[in-house]
């Protein structure tokens, strides 16, 4: 009762606080009432929907689209920011604090606190950091969001796909397959060097304010730009790039690239992009090396941006990846080799020998990472290569089992238990072979079979691949038992 109790109190929070939403006076650098900016007689189309846009901090900061905001932030689960305040505890600090927070927003003198810096490895080696504001920043962030999303979705390319409602990898792949089997076998893959580190403040501000007319929301994004990261305990200042890992970074980072995708309208060519991964697909290796030159100028000279010179690269598709994936010549998917290694990364990771954990929890930690690598390569053609993934890690699985056995006899008798034959245990007990090589022997297939694997829990990729293959058929084609 009482968790019910504090779940209600949470959610009635902001509307408690404020039943109605603030608007600014009448002194304030934006104009409050939408009625006087609809009676705006402009003849500009930029310009009137910049006046559509000038009191647009009234919205972010309504109750709903803050409670909206605070309720996505907790689903999230993010980690504390510099002030160590974690995202439970902000419900009761903005019940107390919420008003003046609000009151300093609209009155321009709100200022974020610096970003913690975090560094996770990157597939491919190297690092990428990333910025972790504090929760009360995230929430606004998040609410920030949430309105400009609505202004700029309309406007963004339908070759986009990356950071959008409802719009996938997916998606994407599928389109660039489409490409593919019309006859574009060559791709450019256009690879943009630390792309979120080098965004050019300037240029950032200039597209928004083509759009949004509140100087109060302007310039409170270009605080958030701006906000240091902190390093040992000394705030640094940020002259560039957006603060990557927080929600408003994935929504400029598209309007950033948006000028990259009219051009590439403008020009008729035929591309899919996912954030700042960018695949032009074209008919020949000279067109595309004329294509490459073209844009890598337009992003270095206008766009203000890096592209890599050694991760670019124009070929036949079937010779690079996207989004992990690789599109053969037919237009088909299939999975990228990269992508393979780093499954197989994990389940070592996971499998090691000597980490010392009951087996039943290797089948528990493995069984999220199989599935959610298999729903995203669901649309691969890879039947037989999940045939011997699965194969792979089975072996791996016997092999930190037989470890678990530790001397002789309890390897002989955990075999004899599961169905070998007495002489056959001894047999592969006292053998000198390693634990690897033993994982191979028949006595090891005979004792941990499919059938004991599916028993315990573990993941079948090849079975679950056929489940959601055979879920995509038309019910009509479905296979089904005849009884």
């Amino acid at each position: 009762m009482a968790q019910q109790q504090g779940r209600s109190y949470q959610l009635d929070l902001f509307s408690q606080l404020f039943p109605e939403p603030l608007c600014l006076s009448s002194n304030s650098e934006t104009v409050s009432g939408a009625d006087d900016v609809k009676e705006l007689q402009v003849k500009d189309a930029g310009e009137q929907e910049r006046a559509l846009t000038r009191n647009i901090m009234c919205e972010i900061l309504s109750h709903d689209n803050i409670k909206q905001a605070y309720k996505r932030v907790k689903q999230n689960k993010g980690v504390a920011g510099i002030d160590q305040m974690p995202v439970g505890k902000f419900a009761s600090w903005y019940a107390q604090q919420g008003e003046n927070l609000v009151a300093s927003l609209y009155a321009g003198t709100y200022q974020p606190q610096g970003v913690k810096k975090v560094e996770i490895p990157k597939p491919n080696g190297g690092t990428r950091m990333l910025g972790i504001p504090t929760v009360t920043d995230r929430i606004i962030q998040q609410a920030i969001a949430q309105v400009l999303s609505s202004i700029y979705e309309p406007k963004f390319s339908p070759h986009s796909y990356g950071f959008r409602p409802k719009r996938s990898a997916h998606q994407a792949l599928k389109k660039g397959g489409e490409y593919v089997e019309a006859g574009r076998e060559i791709v450019i893959d256009m690879d943009l060097k630390t792309f979120f580190d080098v965004v050019n403040h300037d240029r950032l501000m200039y597209r928004l304010s083509e759009t949004i007319g509140d100087k109060t929301l302007l310039r409170l994004i270009r605080k958030y730009l701006q906000c240091g990261i902190m390093v040992g305990g000394i705030v640094s200042r940020r002259t560039e790039g957006t603060p990557q890992g927080s929600p408003l970074s994935p929504l400029l980072s598209n309007i950033v690239l948006d000028e990259l995708d009219e051009e590439l309208e403008k020009r008729g060519h035929k591309f899919v992009r996912y954030a700042d991964d960018c695949n032009i697909y074209v008919r020949s290796q000279e067109a595309g090396e004329r294509v490459m030159e073209s844009i890598r100028h337009f992003i270095e000279g206008k766009l203000k941006l890096i592209v890599n010179q050694d991760k670019s690269q124009v070929c036949p598709v079937n010779q690079t990846k996207f989004l992990g994936y690789t599109i053969q010549r037919d237009g088909h998917l299939s999975i990228a080799t990269k992508s393979i290694e780093r499954l197989k990364e994990k389940v070592r990771t996971i499998t090691k020998r000597n980490r010392g954990v009951k087996f039943e929890q290797l089948i528990v930690e493995l069984t999220p990472v199989l599935r959610g690598w298999l729903n995203y390569f669901q649309n691969a053609r890879c039947r037989s290569l999940l045939g011997n993934l699965d194969g792979w890690i089975r072996r791996k699985l016997r092999c930190y089992r037989m470890k678990q056995c530790k001397r002789v006899i309890t390897l002989k008798n955990f075999l004899e238990s599961h169905g070998v034959t007495k002489k056959a245990s001894w047999k592969l007990a006292l053998s000198g072979k390693g634990h690897w090589r033993k994982s191979l022997s028949p006595q090891a297939s005979r004792a941990m079979g499919i059938d004991w694997f599916d028993e315990i829990g573990l993941y079948n990729l090849t079975l679950n691949y056929e489940r959601l293959t055979n879920l995509k058929k038309p019910p009509c084609a479905r296979a089904c038992t005849v009884v």
